[in-house]
C-alpha cells in the first residue's frame, strides 16, 4: 500500500490539528502515512500494527480533523458522530483518558474551546451520565459491543446515532474469534441501516489472515463484499525472543531442583529489568508464580512490588493493579491473560511466558506487551518445563521469527445471539420478514444463513412452539406470515431485553458431594467436561462422576486412575497450525534418523531450523531419538496407535494424533462411543495437545474405531456421543441464556447459575421430546462441535485418512512411548504425592532408557 508523505497528510488534515502533531510528534508513523488518507477519504480499513505503533491515533487523527472542520463551520450538532467498540472497559476507560491530550492541545492551537465531546458508555456508566449524554450526547461515543446493542434500542439515544459516520472497532481479532464478535457484527449491520452507512476501522496487532478479518469487519452490501482496504505494518517491530531452560537435562532433574532453578531464572531475568510482565496459562499459576517469588526472594519482593492479575480477581484489585504498573511502582506483574489486550499498561521491559502460550499468535500478543515505544523491539523469553513444552515453543520462535501466525476461526450462523437481535430488531419498530432477512445475511458471520434456520428462530420467538409455555418460555415478538411483518410483544420488552443482552455466559464453581457432604469444589468450566463414569482428583483423592444437578456434582469414592485430570478446565488448546508445524518438524527429523544422518549434523539442523541454542536443540534431538529407537515418530502422515496394560490389567490405546485438544476431543469422543457402542460397556477418554488415550478393564479397540468412523459420519456420531454429556447441557444453558429462552434477570431479580443450571437441563430433555432440532438445541450442538471442539480439522483429519495420506501405524508396548509419557502419566501423576512425582517420572525413563540402551544412536542420555 502506498505510503504518503508528511506533507501530503498535514495537507489533508485541519490547519488546528496539523500544527497539533507538529507540535507533539517529530514524524508519522507508517502506519499513519498509509492509513489516513483512506480514512480521510471515508474507506473501509484494516490497521494491523505492534502495540505501541499508534494505532489508535491513526484511526482517530482524521476524525478529529473532520470533527474540528464540522466546529469551526458553526456545523458541530448535538449527534454521535464516531464510535469507538473495545472488548474492554479497561481499555475503553484508557481511550478516554488518552483523547483528552489532542482535543486540549487542539483547543489550545485554536485559541478557543471546539466544543468537540468525548465520553465512555458501558455497564459501569451512571444513570445520571447516561441523562447528561442524552442532552449532551458525546461526538465520540467510547463503548463495548453490548451497550451498542442497548443503545440501539434506547429510542432517544438511538436518533443520535443517526449521524454516525465513523466506527473504530479495536482488538478486532479478540472479538472476531468469539460470539461477542459475532454480536457485533449484527449490531455493525442494525446501525448501517439506521445511518445509511459509515466508515469501519479495524484495530489489531496479530492476525491471520488479514484478508478474513477485514471481511468480518466490513461485511456485505447486496450480497457483495464492502471493500476494505489493509494496512499491515506488523514487519516494523522487531522481536527479541528466546527459549529458555532452566536445567541442562529436563527429564532427569528432579522436580525440586527444577523449581528451584525456575525461581533463580525468574529471578535473574526480573533484576535485569526495570518491570518485567509474567504470563501463565492458568489463574492459580499467575498466584502461585506471585506468591512463590515473594517467598523465595524476600528481599526483593514483596506484597508492594509484585502483584498477580487474573479475571478471578475483583474488580478493585486489577483496577489497582493496573495503576500501580502505570505509575512505575511494580517490578513484577504475574498474569493469566486478562493483560494479554492492549490497556495501558505503562512501560514494560520484559514479557517472559511460562509455558508454552499455545499459538504463535498467542505468544506475539503478550509478548508485544513489552517494548511499548515505537521502533524498539518487543523482547519476550519463553521458559519451559518439559520437553513437549520445549518442542512447542521451539516452533512457535520459528514462527514468530518467520511471520507465520495461525488462522483465525470464526463462528459462523449462531442461532442464539441472532434469536437476541432480532428480538432487539423487533423492539426498534415494526420490521418486514424478508427485509430483516437480507439485513442479517450482510454480517459476514450470517452471510451463508439459510431461510430455514432464520424462519425456526422467528418461529421460536414467536411462541410457535405452544408446548414451551409448560416451562415458562413466552412469546416475545409477534409474526404476521400473511402480511410478511413481524414485531415486539409486551410492555416489558426494551426493559428485558436491555437487561439479559450480551454472550458472555455465567459460570460460577460448582459443589462436590460424596455420600451427602460436601467434600469441595470444582470450576464450573471443569464440570461441563464430566460425563458418567469419569474420573477426577479433588483434595488428593479420586472420586468418579455420577450425575450434576444444578452446580451440585455428585461423586463416589474410586480406586481406579484418574480418567481426567483436573488441570485439563484451564489449560489454553493448542492450535491447530501449530501442531501441523509440530508435525512436518516431526517428519523432518523422521527422515533424518531413518537415512543415518550424523548427529552432529541432525542438532546443528535443529538450532539453526528452530533458532534455538545447542543444549535446547541436544535437548530435542535425544527425545527424538528415544522414540525413534523405541517405537516410530508419529508424523504429519504417520498416525501412531499405541497399545499398552497399564497397572491392574487396565488396557489402554493411545492415539498419537497431535492436532492440538479441540481436534483430539472431537475425534476421541467419537471413537469412544463407537467403542462403547461395539462392546457395550463405557470407555474412559482422557485427551491433551499431542493425542489422547481410551481406558476399559474389558476389550477395546483402535483401528477398528477408526475404520467405522468417517469424514461423512463424524459429525452424526459427534451428535450421539455428546448427547447426554454436561458438556451439552451447559452449553444449552448458554445459548438458552442468549436466546432468551432463560432470563438471567427479570424484574430485578437475578437467577443464580444453579438456578439457570437446573432450568435448563429440565428445558433441555423438554425441548428434545418437542423437535430434536429445535433451532437453539441444534445451535448447542453446533457450539459445542465447532467452537468448544474443531470437528472441521478432525474432518480433514479423517478424510486425509481416507485418501492415504495419513497412514495407520500400530504398536504394542510394556511401557509407554517418550511421545507418549506425558499423557498416559498424568492420570498416575495426579494421585502421587508431590515429592514422589519427579521419581515416578525419573523411574519410567529410565526403563526406556534400559530397553534402548543398546542402540548405537544412544550415546548418552538425555
Amino acid at each position: 500500500m502506498k505510503e504518503y508523505s508528511d506533507d501530503e497528510i498535514h495537507s489533508l488534515l485541519h490547519p488546528y490539528v496539523s500544527k497539533w502533531f507538529k507540535k507533539t510528534f517529530d514524524t508519522f508513523t507508517d502506519a499513519q502515512r498509509q492509513a489516513i488518507p483512506h480514512i480521510n477519504a471515508g474507506k473501509n480499513i484494516l490497521i494491523l500494527s505492534p502495540t505501541g505503533s499508534g494505532k489508535t491515533l491513526t484511526a482517530f487523527l482524521a476524525i478529529l480533523s473532520g470533527l474540528t472542520s464540522l466546529s469551526e463551520r458553526g456545523m458541530l450538532n448535538e449527534q454521535v458522530y464516531c464510535l469507538y467498540i473495545s472488548p474492554l472497559k479497561a481499555l475503553d476507560n484508557d481511550i478516554s483518558k488518552n483523547l483528552e491530550e489532542p482535543l486540549q492541545g487542539i483547543n489550545d492551537i485554536a485559541g478557543y474551546d471546539l466544543g468537540i465531546r468525548q465520553a465512555v458508555r458501558t455497564g459501569d456508566t451512571t444513570q445520571y451520565e447516561r441523562s447528561k449524554m442524552l442532552k449532551h450526547p458525546p461526538h465520540i461515543l467510547i463503548t463495548t459491543p453490548e451497550t451498542l446493542s442497548i443503545i440501539l434500542v434506547a429510542p432517544k439515544f438511538r436518533e443520535k446515532l443517526k449521524n454516525v459516520r465513523y466506527v473504530i472497532i479495536d482488538e478486532i481479532h479478540s472479538l472476531a474469534e468469539n460470539k461477542r464478535g459475532t454480536h457485533l457484527s449484527l449490531s455493525l449491520e442494525r446501525l448501517n441501516e439506521l445511518t445509511g452507512g459509515f466508515t469501519r476501522i479495524g484495530l489489531s496487532a496479530t492476525v491471520s489472515p488479514p484478508e478474513k478479518i477485514a471481511h468480518f469487519l466490513s461485511g456485505y452490501s447486496w450480497g457483495q463484499p464492502r471493500d476494505c482496504e489493509i494496512v499491515n505494518v506488523n514487519y516494523v517491530k522487531q522481536l527479541d525472543m528466546k527459549v529458555l531452560c532452566p536445567v541442562d537435562n529436563i527429564i532427569e532433574t528432579d522436580q525440586e531442583t527444577l523449581n528451584n532453578e525456575l525461581y533463580k531464572m525468574l529471578h535473574k531475568l526480573i533484576q535485569q529489568h526495570k518491570t518485567t510482565l509474567i504470563f501463565t496459562n492458568t489463574r492459580s499459576g499467575a498466584e502461585s508464580v506471585s506468591y512463590k517469588l515473594t517467598q523465595r526472594f524476600p528481599k526483593y519482593y514483596n506484597e508492594r512490588n509484585v502483584m498477580a492479575h487474573h479475571s478471578s480477581l475483583s474488580k478493585e484489585v486489577r483496577f489497582e493493579t493496573e495503576h500501580e504498573l502505570k505509575e512505575g511502582n511494580l517490578k513484577v506483574v504475574v498474569s493469566s491473560t486478562s493483560l494479554e489486550l492492549g490497556i495501558d499498561i505503562g512501560y514494560i521491559d520484559l514479557v517472559i511466558l511460562i509455558s508454552s502460550p499455545k499459538s504463535v499468535s498467542r505468544a506475539l500478543q503478550r509478548i508485544g506487551r513489552s517494548g511499548h515505544r515505537l521502533h524498539e523491539k518487543s523482547k519476550g523469553r519463553m521458559v519451559v518445563v518439559n520437553r513437549d513444552d520445549l518442542v512447542e515453543c521451539s516452533l512457535i520462535l520459528k514462527n514468530a521469527m518467520e511471520g507465520n501466525i495461525d488462522e483465525i476461526d470464526i463462528p459462523h450462523n449462531c442461532l442464539d445471539v441472532l434469536a437476541q437481535h432480532i428480538y432487539g430488531i423487533a423492539i426498534e419498530h415494526k420490521q418486514n420478514i424478508k427485509h430483516v432477512y437480507h439485513m442479517i445475511r450482510q454480517a459476514m458471520p450470517y452471510h451463508e444463513l439459510s431461510w430455514d434456520s432464520y424462519e425456526q428462530v422467528l418461529r421460536y420467538l414467536a411462541g410457535e412452539y405452544t408446548k414451551l409455555e409448560q416451562r415458562y418460555v413466552y412469546a416475545k415478538i409477534w409474526v404476521d406470515w400473511d402480511t410478511n411483518t413481524f414485531g415486539k410483544r409486551g410492555k416489558l420488552a426494551r426493559v428485558l431485553y436491555s437487561t439479559n443482552i450480551g454472550t458472555i455466559a455465567d459460570r460460577s464453581h460448582a459443589r462436590v458431594k460424596c455420600n451427602g457432604k460436601v467434600i469441595g469444589s470444582i470450576d464450573g468450566d471443569f464440570m461441563e467436561k464430566l460425563h458418567k463414569g469419569d474420573t477426577f482428583v479433588l483434595g488428593g483423592r479420586v472420586y468418579q462422576f455420577r450425575y450434576a444437578r444444578g452446580m451440585t456434582v455428585t461423586v463416589v469414592p474410586s480406586g481406579s486412575t484418574p480418567s481426567i485430570p483436573s488441570w485439563v478446565s484451564e489449560q489454553l488448546p493448542l492450535s491447530y497450525d501449530l501442531a501441523v508445524s509440530i508435525q512436518n518438524f516431526r517428519s523432518m527429523m523422521d527422515w533424518k534418523l531413518s537415512t543415518d544422518v550424523p548427529e552432529e549434523d541432525i542438532i546443528k539442523f535443529i538450532t539453526d531450523y528452530l533458532y534455538v541454542d545447542k543444549n535446547s536443540a541436544n535437548s530435542i534431538y535425544y527425545y527424538f531419538v528415544e522414540q525413534f529407537l523405541y517405537s516410530e515418530i508419529p508424523t504429519r502422515n504417520r498416525l501412531l496407535i499405541e497399545y499398552y496394560t497399564g497397572f491392574g490389567g487396565r488396557k489402554f490405546v493411545v492415539f498419537h494424533s497431535l492436532y492440538g485438544r479441540r481436534v483430539n476431543d472431537a475425534l476421541s469422543r467419537a471413537v469412544a462411543y463407537l467403542i462403547s457402542q461395539r462392546y457395550h460397556h463405557d470407555v474412559m477418554i482422557s485427551i491433551d495437545d499431542n493425542g489422547f488415550y481410551l481406558s476399559s478393564d474389558s476389550k477395546i479397540g483402535g483401528v477398528e474405531a477408526f475404520e467405522e468412523l468417517s469424514s461423512d459420519n463424524l459429525r452424526e456420531t459427534l451428535v450421539k456421543a455428546i448427547d447426554k454429556t454436561e458438556t451439552l447441557a451447559s452449553r444449552f444453558r448458554d445459548c438458552a441464556n442468549r436466546s432468551l429462552m432463560i432470563l438471567r434477570r427479570y424484574k430485578g431479580h437475578e437467577k443464580s447459575v444453579g438456578r439457570q443450571q437446573v432450568t435448563s437441563k429440565i428445558l433441555l430433555n423438554f425441548v428434545k421430546e418437542i423437535d430434536d432440532h429445535f433451532a437453539i438445541l441444534d445451535e448447542a450442538r453446533r457450539e459445542v462441535m465447532e467452537d468448544y471442539m474443531d470437528v472441521s480439522h478432525a474432518e480433514d483429519v479423517l478424510r486425509d485418512i481416507e485418501s492415504g495420506k495419513i497412514v495407520i501405524k500400530t504398536v504394542n508396548t510394556v511401557i509407554p512411548t517418550p511421545f507418549a509419557f506425558n499423557l498416559v502419566s498424568r492420570g498416575y501423576l495426579d494421585v502421587l504425592k508431590y515429592e514422589d512425582r519427579s521419581e515416578f517420572i525419573k523411574r519410567m525413563h529410565e526403563a526406556i532408557i534400559n530397553k534402548i540402551k543398546d542402540k548405537k544412536r544412544l550415546t548418552k542420555s538425555n
